[in-house]
């Protein structure tokens, strides 16, 4: 039998060899990735994961896009905006990821995680429109910490927000996109995530 210990082990070298695999073709995953999980361990801790429930939170973190990888590189590497039939394509990487992960099934609930970091806390996300607490916690870290991490990244089409305009489109969608208590344990964080990463361009 494996000890955790050792499965963890295994999965980060898993981890690095996915995300490598993505990084080769999109870009702007390169750090992405890495940040989202930081966050997502912090605000997961805030929040009173410990052992193996916030390892695999932070793993998932590390994984959540790497359904991009079934994403064409002419939709993936757009330098603008997306057409309808585009973003439809787009919006299929967390059900990618998922058949990806899934096959393991020491990884299912990972998999889940990254299946479901695209749900809203008011049933408007995407694949399955979950609701509230229908959604897995880890899912709702990991939907936060990347919405963060995008707009404070600047993109082909726009710059990045400033950390301040971020937080405020955080609050404005307080128990709409987001978790109200996801939020409020971000409030306490957000200073440290700033002084981290607030120097940085582009992604």
């Amino acid at each position: 039998m494996f000890t955790w210990g050792l499965c963890s082990d295994i999965y980060h070298d898993i981890i690095e060899c996915l995300t490598a695999a993505l990084e080769a073709r999109d870009p702007y995953s390169k750090e992405h990735s890495s940040r989202v999980a930081d966050m997502a361990y912090d605000l997961g801790r805030r929040l009173g994961l410990r052992g193996k429930e916030l390892e695999k939170v932070h793993i998932a973190a590390h994984l959540h896009d790497i359904g991009k990888i079934g994403v064409p590189d002419q939709i993936l590497q757009k330098p603008g905006k997306l057409l309808p039939h585009e973003w439809a394509a787009i919006r299929r990487h967390p059900e990618i990821g998922y058949n990806i992960l899934s096959r393991s099934r020491r990884l299912e609930d990972i998999a889940l995680l990254v299946l479901y970091h695209h749900e809203r806390w008011d049933g408007k996300g995407y694949p399955k429109g979950l609701k509230g607490e229908a959604i897995p916690l880890g899912a709702r870290i990991i939907g936060l910490c990347d919405a963060i991490d995008a707009m404070t990244s600047d993109r082909p089409y726009r710059p990045a927000l400033s950390w301040r305009q971020c937080w405020e489109e955080v609050e404005a969608n307080k128990a709409l996109q987001f978790d109200a208590v996801v939020v409020e344990a971000a409030e306490a964080l957000w200073p440290v995530w700033e002084k981290r990463w607030s120097s940085r361009k582009g992604a």
